[in-house]
C-alpha cells in the first residue's frame, strides 16, 4: 500500500510539473514578428468552458464565401443574422454522445481518456459579449487570418472534394458534425488543437495545453498586447 501511494504521488507530481511547464514555457519560444495593421484586421474569438475551447471567426462577405460549402450541410453561413462561425475539434464519441452533462456515459469518457476518432463541430452565433470571462479576442492581419483559416479547413476530412458530414449528429437546428483528421486523446485533445490553430495564426501559447484553463492563461501571458 505504501508503494502504491508513493507511485500515485509521483504520478501526480509528474502531471502537475508537465502541466506547469506546458503552460509557462511559450511556443514558439521567441515571439514572432507580427505585422498587424490597425486599419485592416480580422477579429477572432476564443471561447472556453470548463473542458473545451472553440474558435469563432467573423462572418462577413469574405468568410461567407470561403465557408459557403458548409451551407449545403445545413450551416446557415449566409444568414445575415449570423455574426460568428464557431468551430471546434474533439473526440467523436464524447462530442457526439454528450451534448449536456446529463448525457454523460462511461464509454465516451473511456474513449476520451484513451484514443478516439476525431470530429469537427461547426455552429453559428449572433452577437457575442467579448467582455465575458470565457471569451478572448485577438486581432489578426489578413495573412495571419488566412493561415488560421487554412489550419481549420485542413482539419476537415473531405470525400470527393466535399467535407464529410456526419448525418443527424448535430445538437440543434443550426450546427453539424463533420469527420476530422487526427486521433483524439486526453493528452492531445480539443484544446491542443485550438492552440495549434492559434499558433498557425502567429499567436503564442504554452508548449502543451490540454486544459482550457492552461490555454487561456498562456494566451494571456504570451500575447499581452491582445488583452
Amino acid at each position: 500500500m505504501r508503494r502504491f501511494c508513493r507511485w500515485l504521488l509521483a504520478a501526480i507530481l509528474v502531471v502537475v510539473f508537465a502541466v506547469a511547464v506546458g503552460t509557462f514555457v511559450p511556443r514558439p519560444l521567441f515571439a514572432p514578428e507580427r505585422a498587424v495593421s490597425t486599419g485592416d484586421t480580422r477579429r477572432i474569438l476564443v471561447l472556453s468552458n470548463p473542458i473545451h475551447t472553440d474558435i469563432a471567426i467573423p462572418l462577413n462577405d469574405e468568410t461567407r464565401a470561403a465557408y459557403a460549402y458548409l451551407g449545403s450541410s445545413g450551416i446557415p453561413v449566409a444568414d445575415p443574422r449570423a455574426e460568428w462561425l464557431v468551430i471546434g475539434w474533439g473526440g467523436r464519441s464524447f462530442y457526439l454522445e454528450t451534448p449536456t452533462w446529463a448525457d454523460l456515459k462511461p464509454m465516451p469518457v473511456f474513449r476520451a481518456l484513451t484514443v478516439d476518432r476525431s470530429v469537427m463541430h461547426v455552429d453559428i452565433a449572433g452577437p457575442i459579449d467579448e467582455t465575458h470571462p470565457s471569451v478572448r479576442a485577438f486581432d489578426l492581419s489578413p495573412v495571419e487570418f488566412q493561415n488560421l483559416s487554412g489550419f481549420i479547413q485542413g482539419s476537415f476530412v473531405r470525400e470527393q472534394g466535399e467535407v464529410a458530414l456526419i448525418p443527424g449528429a448535430g445538437y440543434g437546428g443550426y450546427d453539424q458534425f463533420f469527420e476530422a483528421h487526427g486521433s483524439f486523446n486526453a493528452l492531445v485533445g480539443c484544446n491542443t488543437w485550438t492552440a495549434g490553430a492559434l499558433r498557425a495564426a502567429g499567436l503564442r501559447t504554452g508548449v502543451w495545453n490540454p486544459l482550457p484553463q492552461t490555454l487561456v492563461l498562456s494566451l494571456d501571458l504570451f500575447n499581452p498586447a491582445e488583452k
